[in-house]
C-alpha cells in the first residue's frame, strides 16, 4: 500500500513520517457562547480530505490516525478532579464505521469514560456546505438516552457554526448534565 499523503510504500495508510511531521497537532480555542469552549486540534484546511474520507470505506483507518495523534494524547494528559463522560455527537454508524465513535474511544483515560449510542439525531440531513440559514432551520433534533447529573466532554468532527455542538449540550443539560466543554479534530473557522 502506499501512504495517502506522499505516495510511498507504507503499511498504514499514511506513513509514519508523514503523521509525525504533517499530523502534529496544535490547539485552537473558540468560545461558543459565553464561558463554553471547542477546543480543536488541526487547522480545517490542513486535514478536510482527511475528514472527508469519513464517507470512504478506509476512513476508519484515517480517523483513528488523526484520533490517535490528537484526542488520545489529550485524554492521557487530560486530570479531573472526578470521572468524566464523553459523548460523540450522534454516533449512528451511517456507512462502514462511526466517526464520532471512533474519535470518544481514543478519548477515554483512567478520568474519561465513552459513552457511546446516548445522543441520537432525529433528524438526519446534511449539513455540510450549507449556510447558517439552512443549518437554523433543520436543527438534528437530538435524542438522549444516558445517565443522568454527569459531566460530559462533547466529541465531534468538525465544528464550523457551532450549531450542532450546542443543540447537543441543550439537550444534554435539560437531561441534568453538565457539559464541561467540546473537542473537535478541526475548526472550520481557523
Amino acid at each position: 500500500m502506499r501512504c495517502i499523503l506522499c505516495e510511498k510504500l507504507s503499511f498504514p495508510i499514511i506513513c509514519n513520517k508523514c503523521q509525525n511531521t504533517l499530523l502534529v497537532p496544535s490547539f485552537y480555542k473558540r468560545e461558543l457562547i459565553k464561558d463554553f469552549f471547542v477546543y480543536s486540534f488541526y487547522n480545517y484546511e490542513e486535514i478536510k480530505n482527511l475528514l472527508n474520507s469519513k464517507y470512504q470505506f478506509y476512513g476508519d483507518k484515517i480517523y483513528n490516525i488523526l484520533a490517535t495523534h490528537s484526542l488520545k494524547k489529550f485524554g492521557d494528559s487530560f486530570e479531573y478532579p472526578q470521572k468524566v463522560f464523553t459523548i460523540p455527537i450522534d454516533d449512528h454508524t451511517r456507512h462502514e464505521f462511526s466517526h464520532t465513535a471512533i474519535l470518544a474511544n481514543k478519548l477515554k483515560s483512567h478520568t474519561i469514560i465513552p459513552l457511546f449510542n446516548k445522543l441520537k439525531a432525529k433528524n438526519i440531513v446534511k449539513y455540510a456546505g450549507r449556510d447558517l440559514v439552512f443549518r437554523k432551520k433543520n436543527r438534528r433534533d437530538f435524542v438522549y438516552s444516558g445517565n443522568k447529573n454527569i459531566q460530559v466532554i462533547l466529541v465531534d468532527d468538525l465544528v464550523t457554526t457551532g450549531l450542532t455542538i450546542l443543540e447537543a449540550k441543550e439537550i444534554l443539560e435539560k437531561n441534568g448534565c453538565e457539559v464541561l466543554f467540546a473537542l473537535t479534530l478541526s475548526d472550520a473557522k481557523f
